[in-house]
C-alpha cells in the first residue's frame, strides 16, 4: 500500500448545468444546480484513498458548515485529516462550475481559506510528509507552502509530484528543482514551455523542455485521447477508454490521485499505472459532479 500525502485545496462546488455556455452579455436558463465537495487537492486525495492508498491531506477550510461537510466526507473515505486546519480569516473555498450538454466545463474559483495555507502549516505536517512515499501538490494553494513541502520531501527521500494547475507561466525554479514528476494537461504544458501540443512529437518536445527545467518524469494528459509519458529512458502514449462523458469535472484530478496510488517509485510500471488512472478517469466523467464521481478501486476493472 502506497503512503500518499496531498497538499492542496478544499472547495465546495456549485455545479450549474446548461445547454451551452453563455456569450458575453447573454442570459441563459439553467437545466439544474447541485452542490458537492471539490477542490483539486481534495479531489486528488479522495481519488488516492479510494484507490487504496494510505492518504493524508494538508489543507485549510473555514469554520462554517461547509467545512464540517467536507471534513466529514474525508473521514468517511478513511483519509487522515490531522492536518486539515481552520482559517481564522477566510471561509472555505468555493468553485462555480458550468457544465454544458457535452460534458465540458468552465470553472470560477474563490480561493478563500486555501490561500491561507502557510509554510508554518507545512512544518506542522513535517512528520507526515517524511512518512509518505510521495507527495502531490497543485497551484490552488500558495506556492511558498508547496516549495517548503517539496523541500522536506526531497530531503527525506519522498517522491514529489506537481500538478501545475491552474497553470502559471513561470514556475519558480526553486520549486522545479525539488519536483520529480510533473503532470500537466496539454494547455498547461503549452503555458509552461510555449510549445503547442498537437501530436506525439510536440508532446515529446514539451517533455524535453521540461527535462531542461530539472524535471525527471513528465506525463501530459490530453483529455479523451489519453496521456503521454516521458522518463529518462522511455516514452509512450497510453490511450484513453472511450466512454460517453457527461461531466469532465475532476477527470484530471482522478487521474493523478489514482496514478499516485498505483505507480511504483521507480516508475517501472508507468504504462500499467497510467492505464489504471485512465480507467478511473473514464468512470469519473460518466457521472455529474466532482468527488461523488470519483470511483473506488473495486469499481476500476481493467
Amino acid at each position: 500500500m502506497k503512503k500518499v500525502i496531498v497538499l492542496g485545496s478544499t472547495n465546495v462546488d456549485t455545479i450549474l448545468n446548461v445547454q451551452r455556455f453563455p456569450q458575453p452579455g447573454e442570459t441563459l436558463a439553467m437545466d439544474g444546480r447541485a452542490v458537492a465537495g471539490g477542490g483539486k487537492g481534495a479531489n486528488q486525495a479522495i481519488a488516492a484513498v479510494r484507490s487504496g492508498a494510505q492518504t493524508a491531506f494538508i489543507s485549510k477550510v473555514g469554520k462554517e458548515g461547509a467545512a464540517d461537510f467536507m471534513i466529514d466526507t474525508f473521514k468517511k473515505d478513511g483519509m487522515n485529516v490531522d492536518h486539515v486546519r481552520c482559517s481564522e480569516t477566510a471561509g472555505t473555498g468555493q468553485a462555480y462550475i458550468m457544465v454544458d450538454a457535452h460534458g465540458q466545463n468552465s470553472i470560477l474559483i474563490y480561493g478563500g481559506a486555501n490561500q491561507d495555507v502557510t509554510v508554518e502549516d507545512v512544518h506542522e505536517a513535517e512528520t507526515a510528509i517524511k512518512a509518505a512515499d510521495r507527495i502531490v501538490a497543485q497551484f490552488e494553494v500558495p506556492i511558498p507552502a508547496i516549495i517548503e513541502a517539496f523541500k522536506i520531501a526531497r530531503a527525506n527521500g519522498v517522491q514529489t509530484i506537481l500538478n501545475p494547475a491552474p497553470a502559471i507561466k513561470n514556475i519558480p525554479t526553486e520549486l522545479l528543482a525539488v519536483t520529480d514528476m510533473i503532470v500537466p494537461n496539454e494547455t498547461e504544458a503549452e503555458i509552461i514551455t510555449g510549445i503547442k501540443v498537437t501530436d506525439e512529437a510536440s508532446m515529446q518536445a514539451n517533455a524535453e523542455a521540461m527535462f531542461k527545467l530539472g524535471i525527471k518524469v513528465v506525463i501530459i494528459t490530453v483529455g479523451s485521447k489519453g496521456s503521454f509519458y516521458a522518463t529518462p529512458t522511455a516514452t509512450g502514449f497510453v490511450p484513453a477508454f472511450k466512454v460517453n462523458a457527461v461531466d469532465t469535472t475532476a477527470a484530471g484530478d482522478t487521474f493523478i490521485g489514482a496514478l499516485s496510488t498505483k505507480l511504483e517509485l521507480d516508475y517501472s510500471n508507468i504504462e500499467a499505472a497510467m492505464t489504471y488512472a485512465n480507467k478511473a478517469s473514464s468512470i469519473a466523467v460518466q457521472t455529474k459532479g466532482a468527488q461523488n464521481s470519483i470511483p473506488y478501486e473495486k469499481d476500476i476493472q481493467l
